[in-house]
């Protein structure tokens, strides 16, 4: 009896297939009935009735960020996980690794184009003539205009130096002809739309282009390989600001990917050495821009420092290495440790023997050029926090900042106990405002680089432990610190994965208005209780600018303290975003 669920081609084929067994001598009945038993299999048929479905009806995904709806409800959650069991469930079920990885892979299938791509017409080739392809493209609203090198349909084209042929120099992925799939780099354009392209040069081809409307045509000669893509996962932050149109170098601006720095960049192609294609993460448009790649932008960078150097020759600059360092002490101290820790910084004018020593100092910082970092998703995790770091320039209003935080919540902020050389003054307690131990034990540890920072003090040792910190994250506490800024170095590690808030000050006018208002004290003078001078305003600002020159790539938040109390839940709100959403960090992290 015939099954009513067989597929109908699958019933011709078994037909035909029986129908021609006597003219197959060569097919051994076990053959015969292999080939039989799978024509008639439940599977076979179920299967070809799916792809029939699916090929008759063009399915297309419902949403392609279903990621980010899961970072939105993870947040809604956040705040009502006290409230109810079933929200607390769901808020750590939508946080599982598996559930995630589910999503993700959702939203990379569902920005795919599926769609059925355009055979190359098959073309009779003679021996003693090139082999050539017919491509047909719709022309659509991506770029058309350039220099030198003009993109057609999401590809730039170039004369090759060597044959003097138009050649297809990179085709953007994510464009019509990487969409496509039938143009590739290396391909040679003999016609467009019939006309030859033979002595032309590619701004005469682009003018045929900007000419024709509708499907354009082009003749090509396909290039002797072909390199198959895979798009890369790479996701960087940019630590630079980025504009075609002001790029000279750009092989062509239309093409380029504008981006600001902080921006997340997902890089899709680092084929070429000196132009990468990338897209703006969470971007909805699939074609991709091109940006300078990490050897191109560092060259630049070091170029342009050389330049300012012997401009501004011995002048003090901040972009330039012959910047002067301010007066180094063997055992310099911390601005957060130490028993005033109100009255201690980083004085270029001042000339008493304070300031910080870490394992390295500012020259081996200048030395970074930042350009981009790799970074991925860190997803919060309940009960483990990531330590607060608050840096900034001294008498900018950090310790204010800290002192204000652990007041909201002694239970929930911590901040590490410093350890200190000198020995305990009535009523102190070991343990509570200081660890004391002797200098010889200090020493040891100094030099076992077991302190995040330390300095000398009127003679006194004083520094904070790593390993006070990490106690403080291991027991589920934010811990809250306000170190010197050269201790970033020691604590953006993959251990301690630190959330870094550069507290900033405003323009001097406001700097000198507020200050002045709220009675501000000097925290240049250990002698004295003052006002800043406007020197002391002055050397805030060059302290701030010279922060930022050395480890802005550091930040992950900044904030302009031109208002204490604003600020202020500026920093709770920056805190709460860190609880319940995710950031991107150094992929070395994760």
């Amino acid at each position: 009896m015939e099954n009513l669920n067989w597929d109908p081609s699958l019933s011709k084929l078994l037909s035909a297939l029986e129908a021609h067994r006597a003219s197959v001598p060569s097919c051994s009945d076990e053959e015969f009935n292999f080939l039989t038993d799978l024509l008639q299999s439940k599977e076979l048929n179920a299967l070809v009735q799916i792809y029939n479905k699916i090929k008759d009806n063009k399915c297309c995904a419902i949403l392609s960020n279903a990621m980010e709806i899961n970072v939105e409800v993870l947040g809604i959650l956040a705040s009502k996980t006290h409230s109810s069991e079933e929200f607390k469930e769901l808020f750590h079920l939508l946080q599982k690794p598996h559930v995630q990885a589910l999503l993700i892979a959702h939203d990379t299938v569902a920005q795919k184009d599926y769609y059925p791509r355009l055979p190359d017409i098959p073309v009779e080739v003679d021996e003693e003539e090139e082999t050539v392809k017919i491509v047909q493209l719709v022309k659509s609203d991506e770029p058309l205009s350039g220099t030198g090198i003009e993109p057609i349909m999401g590809a730039t084209i170039k004369t090759d130096e060597q044959t003097g042929k138009i050649v297809i120099a990179r085709v953007m992925h994510g464009g019509a002809a990487d969409r496509s799939g039938l143009i590739h780099v290396g391909d040679e354009i003999q016609e467009v739309n019939g006309v030859s392209v033979d002595g032309k040069t590619p701004n005469d081809v682009l003018k045929i282009l900007q000419n024709s409307e509708g499907t354009i045509t082009f003749k090509i000669v396909p290039a002797e390989s072909k390199c198959v893509f895979r798009e890369s996962k790479m996701r960087v932050r940019a630590h630079f600001s980025y504009k075609a149109s002001e790029d000279p170098e750009t092989p062509c601006t239309e093409a380029g990917l504008d981006f600001e720095v902080g921006d997340v960049l997902h890089i899709v192609c680092q084929d070429d050495a000196h132009w990468w294609q990338a897209r703006k993460e969470g971007d909805r448009n699939m074609r991709a821009g091109l940006i300078p790649s990490r050897a191109l932008q560092e060259h630049r960078i070091i170029r342009q420092r050389q330049l300012q150097e012997k401009s501004e020759d011995d002048s003090i600059s901040l972009c330039s290495v012959a910047v002067p360092l301010p007066m180094l002490c063997p055992r310099p101290c911390t601005s957060s440790v130490h028993d005033s820790p109100t009255k201690c910084g980083l004085h270029a004018i001042k000339t008493k023997k304070i300031m910080y020593a870490a394992t390295e100092n500012d020259d081996y910082d200048r030395e970074e050029i930042p350009t981009y970092e790799e970074v991925v998703k860190l997803y919060p995790r309940p009960g483990l926090h990531r330590p607060v770091v608050l840096i900034g320039p001294p008498g900018v209003g950090r310790n204010e900042l800290k002192r204000r935080l652990m007041a909201t919540d002694p239970a929930k902020y911590k901040t590490p106990v410093p350890y200190t050389s000198r020995p305990p003054r009535a009523g102190e307690v070991d343990g509570t405002e200081y660890f004391f131990v002797s200098r010889e034990q200090m020493d040891e540890d100094i030099n076992a680089s077991k302190f995040i920072e330390f300095g000398e003090y009127k003679g006194n040792l004083y520094g904070t432990s790593a390993e006070s910190v990490t106690s403080i994250v291991d027991a589920g506490y934010v811990c809250i610190l306000s170190p010197h800024y050269q201790a970033l170095k020691m604590l953006r590690t993959p251990a301690l994965k630190p959330f870094v808030v550069y507290v900033k000050p405003p323009r001097f006018e406001i700097l000198k208005e507020t200050r002045s208002q709220s009675r501000a004290r000097s925290t240049f003078d250990e002698t004295n209780s003052r006002g800043f001078t406007d020197e002391e305003f002055e050397e805030i600002l060059h302290s701030a600018a010279r922060i930022e020159f050395l480890y802005s790539h550091m930040f992950d938040e900044i904030i302009i303290n031109a208002d204490l109390p604003m600020a202020f839940e500026q920093l709770l709100a920056s805190i709460h975003k860190l609880e319940t959403e995710p950031h991107w960090v150094p992929a070395s992290w994760v």
